[in-house]
């Protein structure tokens, strides 16, 4: 074999090593995603006596999260993927035990503070997903993003549905119920990261970097590469609009959907639906946004990213139309609405990731993909403290209608970018 080929087939053993290890990890870190999603809010109502604060432990969560998600993308640009997960998951879980302590003291300030910190753990399991695409070849990119972005469903799905039990034995502890799926989200982050730390090596950044350095220019007379093995050259203005696209259909997705998942399980109890089935919704949701992952991943690697980007927008469109004309005594309808918020998610992030990733070369790949999860983190803290006013000074239908048509602002960002592009 020509070095060329070794280096190939290390570079493809390394793969599957490094997507079997970030699925472990993935399916751990669900459980602790999920768990504050369903009873931050609820919490956070029951603390303060009023649901018009009940958006800000999402703001908090995705701000957190968007400071995470900076640091972690440096991190991994300077000292490798591995470093810079670890990191985020340990973090993550010292959020956990604070917001713990935070409801046995009956302590707010710490509680929001918690929140933030309990964020990290957020943007450490969307990061993972740029881990499976270092080393994919970019016919198979989506793939290997969907592949990772899966994998957290496992725990995502099982932890809502642990409210119950985990309320129960945050109880028997002298613990405040609510604050029980916190003990176990702590756990699965701290497991998550040890996981990483332990098990991935090599690291898939640090070694796609090292091959690029290596890998020779082909002779003059040497076969062309088949379609899709290289990535075709960008102009710096188009690999810039790429950038920009990516960006602004993950923005606007995470926006959407944090806006009206937050709201979802507090609509729910205060229409007299059990904690227990509110969960069980948002079990639904967080299932749609991951498990569909592997059909986001081949329709964006068969049809095209930007194709998949629009149909993203229609499916939030769908999802508000459901949720925000849905019976509020109609579970069944809610959880439709919820599941098409989450496909919808879906279909965008993995777009905009496989568009983010092949416009950015390696050398600014980690740190670009940071800056841009900051963003979309903001935008998650933005749509999750807006919530909570928008239903206490309208309804949540009106939070549901508002957040489906303004998904569709994907459309023009699509248009222009093809206008522009040559």
């Amino acid at each position: 074999m020509t070095p060329v080929e070794v280096a190939a087939a290390r570079a493809a053993a390394v793969q599957r090593r490094t997507l079997r290890v970030l699925v472990g990890a993935q399916v751990l870190s669900g459980a602790g995603l999920a768990a504050g999603i369903t009873v931050g809010a609820l919490l956070a109502a029951q603390m303060l006596g009023s649901e018009a604060y009940a958006g800000i432990p999402a703001a908090l969560f995705t701000g957190g999260s968007a400071a995470a998600a900076l640091v972690v993308g440096r991190v991994s640009q300077r000292a490798g993927r591995r470093s810079g997960l670890a990191l985020g998951y340990g973090v993550g879980a010292v959020g956990a035990a604070a917001v713990v302590l935070a409801a046995v003291l009956d302590n707010v300030v710490l509680l929001f503070a918690a929140f933030a910190v309990y964020g990290a753990g957020t943007a450490t399991n969307l990061q993972a997903r740029y881990a499976g695409a270092d080393l994919a070849a970019p016919a198979h990119r989506g793939r290997a993003v969907s592949t990772v972005l899966v994998s957290t469903t496992v725990g995502a799905v099982a932890g809502p549905n642990l409210v119950g039990v985990m309320g129960d034995v945050a109880a028997a502890w002298g613990i405040p119920p609510l604050a029980g799926p916190f003990l176990l989200g702590g756990a699965a982050y701290a497991a998550a990261g040890a996981v990483l730390w332990v098990l991935l090596r090599p690291d898939p950044l640090l070694l796609a970097r090292e091959q690029a350095d290596e890998d020779p220019a082909p002779p003059d007379d040497a076969p062309a590469a088949p379609e899709g093995a290289r990535p075709a050259p960008r102009s710096p203005a188009t690999a810039r609009r790429t950038v920009v696209l990516a960006g602004t259909v993950m923005v606007l997705t995470q926006l959407v959907m944090v806006a009206i998942m937050t709201m979802t399980p507090v609509h729910m109890t205060h229409h007299g639906h059990a904690v227990a089935t509110a969960g069980a919704v948002i079990a639904v949701h967080v299932a749609m946004m991951y498990l569909p992952s592997p059909l986001s991943g081949w329709l964006t690697d068969r049809f095209g990213p930007v194709r998949v980007a629009v149909a993203a927008a229609g499916t939030l469109l769908a999802a508000g139309l459901v949720a925000g004309l849905a019976p509020a005594t109609s579970v069944l309808a809610l959880a439709v609405g919820l599941g098409l918020l989450g496909l919808g998610w879906s279909l965008g992030l993995v777009s905009g990731t496989a568009m983010l990733t092949a416009a950015v070369p390696l050398a600014q790949r980690a740190r670009t993909q940071g800056s841009v999860d900051l963003a979309v983190a903001l935008a998650g803290a933005a749509g999750g403290l807006g919530s909570g006013f928008v239903v206490a000074s309208s309804s949540y239908a009106m939070l549901a209608l508002g957040g489906g048509l303004l998904g569709l602002a994907v459309l023009p960002a699509v248009a222009m970018s093809l206008r522009r592009s040559p």
